[in-house]
């Protein structure tokens, strides 16, 4: 990370076999853009069920749902996050918005682009019931 000096990691779910890297992803905030729709069709995971993204992000992982060319992997980006939500049935509507906001954060618009559309995650959440 150091060497090459990375600034996000792409899919990246492969991170929890090594605890001390999954340490430095978490504390660093290092971005991880993670493709659930593409890692099942390519069996990182058999099943949506067996994904780690949400447990990533309750780990403290900025990890954010992304989508890897949808016409080959069958799914754009609310592909993806119907997919995750469908499979976690616990994960809640400030996690699933969580995802959004850890995609905010690790992008490359400026800091008023990010800080615009931060609000407006936060005013959905705010009038969603949540």
């Amino acid at each position: 990370l150091t060497l090459l000096k990375v600034s996000r990691i792409d899919h990246g779910v492969r991170c929890v076999e090594d605890p001390e890297l999954l340490r430095e992803l978490i504390q660093t905030r290092m971005p991880m853009t993670v493709c659930p729709l593409s890692n099942t069709k390519l069996r990182v995971f058999d099943k949506m069920e067996q994904h780690n993204i949400v447990s990533l992000l309750r780990m403290g992982a900025c990890v954010g749902i992304n989508a890897d060319d949808p016409a080959y992997f069958g799914g754009y980006m609310s592909d993806n996050f119907i997919a995750v939500a469908n499979a976690f049935e616990d994960v809640s509507r400030a996690e699933m918005a969580q995802f959004s906001l850890n995609a905010i954060e690790a992008s490359f618009i400026s800091a008023e682009q990010k800080a615009c559309l931060q609000k407006a995650v936060s005013d959905y959440l705010a009038h969603s019931g949540e």
